[in-house]
């Protein structure tokens, strides 16, 4: 797998940082980086990275942002999560879109479009992000279909930009 090429990191003024942790913070339901933080900003191919204090915590696509991997398990969000059965674990831990009869428990706030989280059953440890592409609501009634296109998951390039 060929590294992720970063390019324009650039230092994130306090007021671009504050509205960027309000926005994250209202997605995910937690307290964020605050404007004391040091926060870069980067460009990649298909959406920006998000450096706080050095670690990328989270991604900016489409002009949204939403934390990484590694920030949902620094912040430990309450909400945009989806909660996938032990059998899902393998696959999307590997990069797999999330199939609705894979899910065992959604936050019912999640609309369509949304960028969300997903976890397992039993430990409740975030494994990917991607974006909804139904809502929390149709994802419980396990219709056959994707209901998930995975964006980004451990061990992946965004993951190991941090392992350098």
């Amino acid at each position: 797998m060929a590294e992720l090429r970063v390019r324009k990191r650039h230092r994130l003024r306090e007021k671009e940082i504050r509205a960027l942790a309000e926005e994250i913070s209202s997605e995910a339901g937690v307290a964020v980086f605050s404007p004391n933080d040091t926060v870069d900003r980067a460009e990649t191919g298909n959406f920006d990275v998000v450096f706080v204090n050095g670690a990328t915590l989270a991604i900016v696509q489409e002009g949204r942002a939403f934390l990484t991997v590694r920030g949902l398990l620094k912040y430990k969000p309450s909400k945009a999560f989806v909660t996938v059965d032990m059998g899902a674990v393998p696959f999307v831990s590997k990069g797999a879109d999330v199939m609705a009869p894979g899910i065992v428990e959604a936050d019912p706030g999640i609309r369509e479009g949304d960028f969300v989280w997903i976890r397992d059953a039993n430990h409740k440890v975030p494994l990917a992000i991607g974006k909804a592409l139904m809502s929390g609501e149709e994802m419980l009634k396990r219709n056959p279909g994707k209901a998930i296109k995975s964006i980004h998951y451990v061990g992946d390039k965004i993951w190991k930009i941090d392992e350098v």
